[in-house]
Order: structure tokens, then C-alpha cells, then sequence
């Protein structure tokens, strides 16, 4: 495989002109998938914590978000789940798609107001049906394996009090059990496999995470503040995912650090990520216009480490699609660039939702096996820590089955137009080619310029 810098025109992949919804129906069929896999599983319920930072598996279910406080939605085998909510939630909650119980527990709310009016905890989890019988699944944003601790499904990320208070209901901690896995787990887990419309939900926010950062990498200067380089991003208020990074300098070396007034100057590596809900997308550098700007020491950048890695992340996009063992992406990454001095450390590669990272199957040795409605970021971050600094192309796609890509084309055939010229720049011009189920969302797609003040002069895979 032969690859060289080429001077390239990025297309205009186009814009959203419509946020796609989801329905109250999906949201019920939700619930009682929920429920499919209780029942399996021998729970009587599930109560799914949720706070600001980690409100995915709520969102999920009902399409309520915490804002300022947690949350506590308890799904129950049979009626309407029971939302348990704050002073400041109360309200807001009434937005939510799927119709829900509400109950004021005020002890979610902020320190300083009323926390007395509403009902006691263990008076709220009667009116939600949970009893001393009752085997119950706790769900937050994490679950443990059995190299971690002895008893991994009796371990818990969640509050104090609500675990206390769970087992203080039953009387044996045996029946209060992390129910996670349910949401997350890297085979079937519900926020694993994606309807169409979740899918189009993403690939609207990666619209404006690329475009964001096609934006920086067009129009920032020498001179800027790192600040003022973040607002080329054009944040417009959709939900955020995680933090907004961009640095310039020895600072760029963390790679998770936000802007600050430290100007750009030319001969510095440099980051930047963008993430909203459901999509993610990053680049790493050098602020340089060509190699004659870059320290004396790393003058072979392009042939050291940015040419490698690139080599390397064709073979991933070309090698995955729906039956591929996970497994096979991580041999591909560290045959590639398993050398030390790469210094890839996290999974080549993992899962994406509301939550930036959901879970990942590419290990060493996974033999899970992809599936359609699968949403991916190829995120592979070589951490050399090095004077050569990293390079970075960290986008997201979906795997859609023959049946799935019908239902996107025909429910938004905007969405499915731009997926096309997308898959078409990959294949015609960067030179990667992907397999029929393989849908890409950025409107940077496998865009690596690795001299940032550059921006045209791109990594392609020529013949």
C-alpha cells in the first residue's frame, strides 16, 4: 500500500436541514426489550441511576436527561416506569417522550433548597412496586468482570444510599445485582445495536462535530488564542458529550486539556476534539505549513509516524464490517504499529452512543463478532510520548445490514445522500474501501492533513 501527501478538495458533504425525532413508540419498545432481557435474567426490576455526567442509559429509556441533579427511573416487568426526580427536574421532566410516573424524592435536589416535601426514599420505592421479594438490577454507567472483583455482578458505580437502601428492602444483598450489562455489554447489550433512527440522531451531531473541526483546520491563524481557534468550532448549544479540547504546545501532548488564552504558534504540535451527543470527532498534528517548520528532531514525521498510523487506519475501515471478529482490528492496529514507540494503548476502536464510550469488543483475542446497528468510533491514538507528538483521525460510523440501510434511505434520505458522497471520497479519492454496511458520518471523512496549516495537503492511498 502506497501512501503520499496529495493536495486534495474536501467536499461539501452538505447539512442537516431537519433533526431527526424519536417517537414515543420507540421508546416503549425500549421498555419492553428492557423487560425481554429482565425476564432472562430473573430481575423483578431495574432502576437506572442517571446525573449529568452519566445520563445515557436514562436517556435511553425515556428520553429524560438530568440537568442539574440525578435521577432514579425504576422499570418495573408490568405498568408505567416510575421517574424519581428533584426540585429542578420536576418540570422539565414533563418533556420527556415516554409517558412516566413522576415522584418528587427532593433528596436529589441541590443542597440549600426544599429537600423535605417530597416523599422518603423507601416510600418511593414501594409505590414502584419493589418489595422484600423483589430481585432488583441497578444500573448506572459501568459494570465490573470478574479480574476485578470476586463477585463482579454485586459490585456497584452507583451511590451509597441507593444500594443501602435496596438491600436494607431486601435483606439479602444476593437480590440487588449491577444490571449494566443489560444496556452495555459489547455483544447485545440495548444501547449496542441502534434502530435507524438513533443511527440518523448520530449522524446529525456528526455533522457538527466535523464541520467543526473542517472549520478550525480552515480558517485558524498564528496569533489565535486557543479560545478564540475553539469558537471557529461553531458550538451551537446541542448537548455536549464531553469536553471541548483544542491545544497548542506542550499542552497538546495530554490531548484532553480544554482552550485556554495560550496563543498558536507555528512549530508546535497541536489537538482538538469536538464531541456531542452520539458523535465525536478528532485531529492531532503539528501547526506547521510543510515539514521545513517542524523541530530539527521530527523533521520525518511523515514518514515516522503519520504515514504508519494512516497505513494502519485504511486496513481498519477496510477490514471491519458485520461478522468480522472484533479481534482481527486490534492484530490489524498493532501489526501495523504495535512498535512501542507508537505507544497504542486503548482499544483500537470502540462504541458510541450518548456516551462518548459505551464499551469497546476490540481486544486482544475478541472473538465478538460485529452486527448491524452498531455505531463505532475508529479511534486508534498513538501516545508515543515522544517529541514526534501523534496524529490523530478519530471519526464515526454505523454498520447497517441490507434491511437496515433500506430503512435510512427511505426515513431520511437526506442522511443517506450524504453517507453516499461520503463513502464515494473515501473509496475515489482518499482511497479506502469499505465494505457495503460500513456507513461513515463525518464530513472529515479519513481527512488527515498532517500539517495542520495545510489543511489541502492530505494522507491518500494511491496505486
Amino acid at each position: 500500500m502506497n501512501i503520499q501527501l496529495s493536495t486534495v478538495e474536501l467536499p461539501n458533504f452538505g447539512m442537516p436541514t431537519a433533526e431527526p425525532i424519536l417517537s414515543q413508540n420507540i421508546y416503549e419498545r425500549r421498555i419492553e426489550k428492557l423487560r425481554q432481557k429482565m425476564q432472562a435474567e430473573g430481575l423483578d426490576v431495574v432502576v437506572v441511576y442517571g446525573d449529568r455526567e452519566h445520563n445515557a442509559n436514562t436517556t435511553y429509556l425515556c428520553g429524560y436527561d438530568p440537568r442539574f441533579e440525578e435521577s432514579l427511573l425504576i422499570v418495573g416487568k408490568t405498568g408505567i416506569p416510575h421517574l424519581l426526580l428533584g426540585n429542578e427536574g420536576w418540570g422539565y421532566a414533563e418533556l420527556a417522550p415516554l409517558p412516566v410516573q413522576r415522584i418528587l424524592f427532593q433528596s436529589l435536589s441541590l443542597m440549600g433548597q426544599d429537600r423535605l416535601s417530597g416523599v422518603s426514599l423507601h416510600d418511593a420505592f414501594q409505590a414502584a412496586g419493589i418489595t422484600a421479594a423483589s430481585n432488583i438490577g441497578v444500573a448506572g454507567w459501568k459494570y465490573f468482570i470478574p479480574s476485578e472483583f470476586s463477585e463482579p455482578e454485586y459490585q456497584f458505580e452507583t451511590p451509597s444510599y441507593l444500594i443501602d437502601a435496596l438491600r436494607k428492602i431486601s435483606g439479602n444483598y444476593r437480590q440487588v445485582r449491577n444490571a449494566n450489562a443489560l444496556f452495555m455489554n459489547p455483544d447485545d447489550g440495548l444501547r449496542i445495536l441502534n434502530e435507524a433512527g438513533q443511527l440518523a440522531m448520530f449522524e446529525f451531531a456528526a455533522c457538527y462535530t466535523s464541520t467543526g473541526l473542517k472549520n478550525v483546520l480552515f480558517n485558524m491563524q498564528p496569533g489565535m488564542t486557543e479560545l478564540e481557534a475553539a469558537t471557529l468550532m461553531q458550538l451551537n448549544g446541542f448537548p455536549l458529550g464531553a469536553h471541548t479540547m483544542l491545544t497548542n504546545g506542550p499542552r497538546a501532548a495530554y490531548g484532553l486539556p480544554s482552550p485556554s488564552m495560550n496563543t498558536l504558534k507555528v512549530g508546535e504540535p497541536f489537538t482538538m476534539c469536538m464531541c456531542l451527543w452520539g458523535a465525536l470527532n478528532a485531529r492531532a498534528g503539528w501547526l506547521v505549513r510543510d515539514e521545513t517548520e517542524l523541530p530539527a528532531d521530527v523533521q520525518d514525521y511523515l514518514q515516522k509516524l503519520a504515514i504508519p498510523y494512516f497505513r494502519a487506519i485504511v486496513k481498519w475501515y477496510e477490514r471491519i464490517g458485520i461478522g468480522v471478529a472484533a479481534g482481527e482490528l486490534y492484530d490489524i492496529i498493532h501489526g501495523e504499529i504495535g512498535d512501542p514507540f507508537f505507544g497504542v494503548k486503548l482499544n483500537p476502536g470502540h462504541f458510541i452512543h450518548l456516551d462518548e464510550w459505551v464499551h469497546s469488543p476490540v481486544f486482544k483475542g475478541s472473538e465478538l463478532k460485529f452486527k448491524s446497528g452498531m455505531a463505532m468510533q475508529v479511534d486508534v491514538i498513538p501516545g508515543t510520548g515522544t517529541a514526534y507528538h501523534t496524529s490523530n483521525i478519530e471519526d464515526g460510523i454505523a454498520l447497517a445490514d441490507e434491511a437496515l440501510r433500506a430503512e435510512i434511505e427511505q426515513q431520511f434520505p437526506e442522511m443517506w445522500q450524504r453517507i453516499q458522497a461520503r463513502r464515494q471520497f473515501m473509496e475515489k479519492v482518499i482511497g479506502i474501501k469499505l465494505k457495503p454496511e460500513v456507513l461513515p458520518f463525518s464530513n472529515i471523512p479519513a481527512y488527515l492533513p498532517p500539517y495542520m496549516l495545510s489543511p489541502q495537503l492530505v494522507l491518500q492511498v494511491t496505486k
